[in-house]
């Protein structure tokens, strides 16, 4: 009995494991869920030990979690001085978790099992194009993908040689201006890779004291921290797509782009410049803002903050002192955000697109939705519609309960919970005031802004049942 004992309790964690293995593979978005919430208590642990503020205290537990929800999710939110409290131990935790969760977990996880194993199997390649196409697992493989099963490999290595790249491109480009600004060296080498990795993946967190109020009216600095942010928004498929495009030679399946990245391109660049021309209209008169200033500087100001919008963060311009006007157009702005499988937040640039696609085949009496010579299925209708009544309700919802326990105005909380959702980092300060309960409100507002809701849809469905039946059709009428 003892024997027989004893080899249950050593069964016991093999059947664990065995139990958690076989949640992770058939899972890929429930995995992604689970890796993403461990990756965040693990954070708020580092940050709440003492050796990561510059005082040697704890960080209350509040402040903590919000600081690592902020950092994991790309947020760029915050509820104490980032330049002041966290110590240099706490800014290389911060600095770490950005990466991470730019790149995205499950990215993260096959580059690392490449490396170590010099191959990518089939339920790795699963696992990892499940990270740029949640909803892949839901819909099926068979479709026609933007990423195929035989690319996944090379968008790896292409995800890992941009971030690096990149982000050493944007390092080496900053680090200059930071000298004659009058830092020395090394602290100009550091603020560079800080600022550097947080334009790529689009975080917003500052490390200098003053934040870029000295490089407001900075033409290089902007247009550096621009580009960083533009090529972290526009995803990791699109940046892979753009290499073979131009790498592909003499082969000609490498020779074209294909739908999602001009898709997502194309839609970038319109509101880019449609937000550009709206900010820079609206501000045109407000002395607070760009009042003061010539024609070409508040066109250069406002095309940054426009950029800024797609999920960047890295303002120059307090929202508070912006017409209200001005900030329900940077509202939508950040509620859209950026590419899919890319550092940004929000519904994704390509989920607006589809749904005006559906509009204007409604419109012209097409019966489907076509552009760049090519047909998108229903389902990526019914998809693009579920993403923005799911985000448009988590955002509702943490917008009331916030205002509830803030008693504080409309403008201030939506403005806030939208930038939460859309991993923005834009502030209007509310984040700093909110009592503890509205600082986890916001939190699980990043949370789910940045696992985004076609993984926590396809999360769900996963325990789902098919049904074998159909209920006879009778239609509503709609409008």
């Amino acid at each position: 009995m003892r024997a027989l004992g004893e080899a249950r309790w050593a069964s016991a964690p093999r059947t664990a494991r065995s139990r958690t293995h076989g949640l992770l593979q058939s899972s890929p978005a429930r995995s992604a869920l689970l890796i993403f919430t461990a990756l965040i208590l693990l954070w708020t642990a580092l940050l709440s030990l003492p050796i990561s503020t510059q005082e040697g205290v704890i960080t209350p537990l509040a402040d903590a979690l919000f600081t690592a929800v902020s950092a994991i999710c790309v947020t760029g939110l915050a509820t104490v001085d980032m330049t002041t409290h966290w110590s240099l131990f706490g800014d290389v935790v911060i600095l770490i978790g950005l990466q991470i969760g730019g790149i995205g977990v499950l990215t993260l996880a096959s580059i690392l099992g490449l490396t170590i194993t010099r191959r990518l199997g089939l339920r790795q390649r699963l696992l990892a194009a499940s990270d740029t196409n949640p909803a892949r697992t839901s819909r099926g493989a068979s479709e026609s993908q933007a990423i195929g099963l035989g690319d996944i490999g090379g968008l790896l290595a292409a995800v890992a040689l941009s971030l690096l790249v990149i982000e050493a491109a944007l390092t080496a480009l900053i680090l200059p201006r930071l000298l004659i600004a009058g830092q020395d060296f090394w602290h100009a080498l550091w603020h560079a890779f800080y600022l550097a990795a947080s334009a790529f993946t689009n975080t917003g967190f500052v490390p200098m004291a003053g934040g870029l109020e000295p490089f407001a009216t900075d033409p290089y600095m902007l247009s550096v921290l621009a580009i960083g942010v533009f090529l972290g928004s526009i995803g990791f498929p699109v940046i892979f797509a753009l290499y073979r495009y131009v790498m592909g030679g003499g082969r000609s399946r490498h020779r074209r782009i294909g739908l999602h990245a001009k898709l997502t391109l194309t839609t970038t660049i319109a509101f880019v410049i449609l937000g550009w021309l709206a900010i820079a209209s609206l501000e045109a008169d407000n002395a607070a803002t760009f009042g003061g200033q010539d024609f070409w500087q508040t066109m250069m100001s406002s095309g940054y903050m426009s950029v800024m919008t797609r999920s960047g963060g890295l303002g120059i311009v307090d929202p508070a002192d912006m017409y209200g006007s001005t900030r329900l157009v940077i509202d939508m702005l950040m509620f859209v955000g950026g590419g899919s499988a890319s550092t940004a937040g929000g519904i994704k640039v390509t989920t607006i697109a589809v749904l005006f696609l559906a509009a204007y085949a409604e419109a012209r009496g097409y019966q489907d939705m076509q552009v760049f010579g090519r047909r998108i299925p229903v389902e990526m209708l019914r998809l693009a519609v579920s993403v923005v009544i799911w985000g448009a309700t988590i955002v509702a919802t943490a917008t009331i309960t916030i205002m509830h326990m803030t008693k504080l105005p409309l403008d201030a909380v939506l403005f806030e919970v939208i930038s939460a959702f859309g991993t923005c980092g834009l502030s209007m300060g509310v984040s700093e005031i909110l009592p503890d309960a509205g600082k986890y409100v916001l939190a699980a507002t990043m949370w789910a802004g940045r696992v985004g809701t076609v993984t926590l849809a396809a999360a769900v469905a996963a325990t789902s049942r098919s049904r074998l039946f159909r209920l006879p059709e009778e239609r509503p009428i709609v409008g």
